[in-house]
């Protein structure tokens, strides 16, 4: 049985709105892109980052390896200490999660990036493709949720 969001007279609300921490938090990914821009030149997309660990000709591979390995243990570190995170909610069928992590690998290659590297570098640097590739992603999400939400029930 899925649990349905919190609601205030039959409206869905937002349960956990923390404008400081998500503040600081975006300031944090922004600190860290201009960082990793100025210090080696590159671009912090998740995509390519990743993209050059599978590279077995790479030269650079070990800021890369530290990176990702940044993403998964940070989380699972402030779990450890206290901080505990809801469990993501998946669906109950594999075939949906693969076919999901396909899709949006083909997204991200397809459209020449992921969202954190236009989003948050690509804008950052005033690049109009990656503005265009923002404003399509967020219309995707908001249609998305839309129809989910509102049109099939979920």
């Amino acid at each position: 049985m899925m649990k349905r969001a919190p609601t205030t007279r039959g409206k869905p609300f937002m349960a956990n709105f923390t404008p400081v921490s998500a503040a600081i938090g975006g300031a944090l990914i922004g600190l860290s892109a201009v960082l990793l821009m100025l210090l080696t030149g590159r671009i912090a997309g998740i995509s390519g980052i990743f993209g050059g660990v599978l590279n077995v000709r790479s030269d650079d591979r070990g800021w890369r390896i530290a990176f990702i390995a940044g993403l998964i243990l940070a989380p699972l570190i402030a779990g450890a200490i206290g901080y505990g995170m809801a469990p993501p909610k998946l669906p109950a069928n594999w075939v949906v999660i693969v076919a999901a992590g396909l899709l949006v690998g083909a997204g991200t290659r397809l459209g020449g990036g992921c969202t954190s590297g236009h989003g948050i570098c690509g804008i950052g640097r005033l690049s109009p493709r990656s503005i265009v590739a923002t404003v399509v992603f967020m219309a995707t999400a908001v249609a998305t949720v839309a129809v989910t939400r509102h049109m099939l029930g979920g």
